[in-house]
């Protein structure tokens, strides 16, 4: 009997230990099954007419319910192990998952970021000057070259320099309207030859205010011829104006303005480059860059002494338009800086 009553608390303690599992089931000893009745030979005795089953003692009762009990604890016990085994294993895969998880995070965060490759960029603000090289990975002369453009001429070396020759000719021409400045495309035949190389144009397009100083002089408007010879090298010619009388070859470009950015117009008319050269041909001459991205150093800047007028009512139509489109001056940076005598 005492053996009956420890097998019970011991059951009832598996129980309680459970959350999952009901104390009730276990906790008492339920009447024998005909199965266990057959084993035990009870259930002949029922089953045989006339004769009355035999009566179990009290100690074979006991040694019955003994068994059915520690059957159930058995199987309790089982269970409770396999239930732990499986939480076991759900806690390991989360720990796994969690140090993969930490581990992947830990990779992306030690590698370098991807290069940018933006397009957009503007003259002022967060898409200005100060961070073109953040835009895009190719541009990253624009704040980290040791040979920009613009800068402020000055302290220029006085030598005899060689004229430029112009073979500049009436020309087929279009204008666009870039979103950045107005810019002239022109037709081939037209040329400039100087340090023993011949460069062809290929457009010209204007800034507010002019983007080069000349002895810390600002001139109110400016305009770029960009040039190249067959070996790709860039030659920009660059003439300030200032205000004065109308100026012919401007007005034709704004004669032929496209009505909306970033289109094109072709008149049927020509262009003859030729009207925008001053009559004094002097100039500096020094080493430079392009002033907007990607901001490519090498370009041979040639840059007239002598201002080209144009009216305050040309200069005003420009600046509806672009009021500043102008990259400020860059360091000289020790350049040798020629200018004709």
């Amino acid at each position: 009997m005492r053996k009956l009553i420890a097998l019970t608390a011991c059951c009832l303690a598996i129980g309680s230990a459970s959350a999952n599992d009901s104390p009730s089931k276990i906790a008492g000893v339920q009447p024998s099954s005909p199965a266990r009745e057959d084993a035990m030979g009870i259930g002949d005795a029922k089953a045989k007419p006339g004769k009355p089953a035999r009566k179990l003692s009290e100690r074979e009762q006991e040694e019955q319910a003994e068994a059915e009990l520690s059957a159930r604890i058995a199987e309790r016990l089982a269970q409770m192990k396999a239930n732990q085994a499986a939480r076991a294993a759900a806690a390991a895969k989360a720990r796994k998952a969690a140090q993969a998880h930490a581990a992947k995070a830990a990779y992306v965060a030690s590698q370098p970021p991807p290069p940018a490759n933006g397009t957009f960029w503007t003259y002022e603000g967060e898409f200005g000057p100060a961070n073109w090289s953040k835009i895009n990975a190719a541009w990253n002369k624009c704040n980290g070259g040791s040979r920009q453009s613009p800068i402020d001429i000055r302290d220029g070396i006085k030598v005899e320099l060689e004229q430029i020759a112009f073979d500049y000719r009436p020309s087929g021409f279009s204008v666009t309207d870039n979103g950045h400045t107005v810019q002239v495309a022109l037709g081939t035949g037209n040329f400039l030859s100087v340090g023993g190389r011949t460069y062809e144009l290929q457009q010209l397009h204007f800034h507010r205010p002019a983007e080069e100083r000349v002895n810390g002089k600002t001139y109110e408007m400016g305009i770029h011829l960009v040039h190249k010879d067959l070996e790709g090298r860039t030659a920009v010619l660059a003439l300030m104006l200032q205000r004065g009388r109308a100026q012919p070859a401007i007005q034709t470009v704004w004669n032929n303005l496209p009505l909306e950015k970033k289109e094109t117009f072709t008149p049927s008319i020509v262009f003859n480059p030729n009207d925008l050269l001053p009559e004094r041909r002097d100039y500096y001459t020094y080493m430079g860059s392009l002033t907007e991205p990607p901001c490519s150093e090498g370009v041979l800047w040639l840059v007239m002494k002598e201002p080209v007028q144009a009216s305050p009512e040309q200069m005003a139509l420009f600046s509806r338009l672009y009021p500043l489109n102008a990259r400020p001056v860059q360091a000289a940076a020790g350049r040798m800086i020629k200018e004709s005598q």
